[in-house]
């Protein structure tokens, strides 16, 4: 087996992106090749069939190389939850939560968990594309860094670099970048790649001589961004805040502190007619035709905050408005009439737009489901801990319905009271007719709500994604190294 890691210089490089794109570029030369990387820390999670969480990037690499997401693809998964630091997710299992300064104690336990699974893949796949975290030179993390440098020595692999455009000092990054790696580690360098640039290319075409003039290390080229080409965000801290655009109608999706999944967004990039925001402004939420809250790694400290920031009031003030209101997972629990946690006795009152109560467990649910709406059938997923009761009397209508992949009848799944949903599905919006409906009910009338399954179109962004490594960079060392 050979194995290529993709490094960056810096958080938000471009490494999911690339090692996403390499994984079909070698899938498309009929490569056996599989993705992986060691340790990550986001809490987009995505649920695998065997009910484990692996972060949802190695899940689109997964689908970008043709394999079904395994826990193995990223045995070390933090979810980060506010004040008491992070979950600790080993293959797949929901852990202890525990501090950075304790984790790292811990750091060498960690290691032999990713070994293992290192070593299991050796049998499984021609190439593994490792994927990096952060910048592999963090001078202070590097005597217990896991996913970086270790895994590429312990395989005897090689390694690309990349570096983001877009932060200013692209030079600076990548020569600093160099000069920090451990001297054994540099020949082991594949090339680096530019990643980003936003108009035309031929003003940065002297930058190989710059390159490659100081550094040992192969100019691969530059890629210019194209928004066609994006795919499923790694981490939430990507979800920006943002204002509306001109006059198109918006959707506020509410950026709490501790959002989770925040790619629930994602199918709406490919519709026209309408804007979707992430937003902690209640400005925003009240000149919305419509407001989502998504996921919450800490769903009681998140209503707080929601209520603490005129958010809450927003949001209902929105509702009785008319406008259409979606709550994902936390955000579902959010908007019941009472929250409550048996454990430590703490409890909230909701926002009281859907007439159901939560009561939170220490067992979480991870699955992943087929749902339905109108014919259309999709893969969809629960990660949440809490379960959700219609209070006693209510009336509402079912969302969709929902059954465990592959597994017996579709029951009905999720709530709706007229213009307020909630439902426990992530992927609720790869169908397009649930996007037409809030569209509908929110009285968005010029949207043109793209047809094609979401699964289809991120197909063929994968192959738009493997044509433009081919067209842009320079990837004859990979080939080379690979024998191919």
């Amino acid at each position: 087996m050979k194995a290529v890691s993709i490094l960056g210089t810096s958080s938000n490089a471009g490494k999911s992106w690339v090692a996403t794109a390499l994984c079909a570029w070698l899938r498309q030369r009929g490569v056996k090749v599989a993705p992986f990387k060691a340790q990550n820390m986001a809490n987009n999670a995505f649920a695998t069939l065997t009910g484990g969480e692996i972060g949802v990037a190695q899940a689109v690499q997964a689908e970008a190389c043709g394999l079904t997401p395994r826990v193995e693809m990223n045995p070390i998964l933090l979810k980060p939850n506010g004040r008491d630091g992070a979950q600790i997710v080993r293959l797949g299992v929901a852990g202890e939560t525990s501090t950075a300064r304790d984790y790292y104690r811990t750091i060498e336990e960690n290691w032999a968990t990713v070994r293992d699974t290192l070593d299991g893949w050796k049998s499984e796949c021609d190439v593994l594309v490792l994927e990096g975290a952060g910048s592999p030179v963090e001078l202070n993390l590097m005597d217990r860094d896991i996913v970086n440098l270790r895994p590429v020595e312990y395989l005897d692999g090689r390694w690309l670099l990349v570096s983001n455009i877009e932060y200013g000092g692209v030079f600076a990054q990548i020569f600093g970048t160099w000069s920090l790696l451990p001297e054994p580690m540099q020949p082991r360098g594949l090339g680096v790649a530019v990643n980003r640039f936003r108009g035309d290319l031929s003003l940065f075409k002297g930058a190989k001589a710059e390159i490659n003039s100081r550094i040992e290390l192969p100019y691969l080229g530059v890629l210019p961004f194209d928004s066609r080409w994006a795919i499923d965000d790694e981490d939430s801290l990507n979800a920006c805040s943002e204002r509306p655009r001109g006059d198109v109608p918006h959707i506020a999706w509410i950026k709490y502190p501790r959002i989770s999944n925040s790619q629930d967004q994602f199918p709406w990039k490919n519709d026209e007619g309408v804007q979707c925001v992430w937003t902690e402004s209640a400005a925003i939420v009240r000149g919305a035709a419509a407001v989502v809250l998504p996921g919450s790694k800490n769903t009681l400290e998140d209503l707080k905050w929601l209520k603490e920031h005129g958010l809450a009031e927003a949001v209902k003030g929105l509702a009785k408005a008319g406008g259409a209101v979606v709550g994902i997972c936390g955000g579902k629990q959010m908007l019941g009439n009472k929250l409550l946690d048996p454990a430590t006795g703490e409890s909230a009152v909701g926002l009281g737009l859907l007439p159901i109560r939560t009561e939170f467990c220490e067992t979480k649910r991870v699955v992943r489901n087929e749902a339905k709406f109108k014919g259309r059938v999709w893969e969809t997923f629960e990660i949440h801990t809490g379960e959700s009761w219609l209070e006693g009397g209510a009336v509402s209508e079912t969302l969709l319905l929902t059954r465990k992949a592959g597994e017996g009848e579709f029951k009905r799944d999720g709530i709706r009271c007229g213009k307020v949903w909630g439902s426990y599905q992530h992927g609720l919006f790869d169908a397009p007719e649930l996007r037409q409906l809030l569209a509908d009910q929110a009285g968005i009338r010029d949207v043109k709500i793209c047809k094609m399954d979401w699964k289809a179109k991120r197909a063929l962004v994968y192959d738009r994604m493997a044509d433009a490594l081919d067209r842009y960079l320079d990837l004859d060392t990979v080939k080379r190294y690979l024998g191919l």
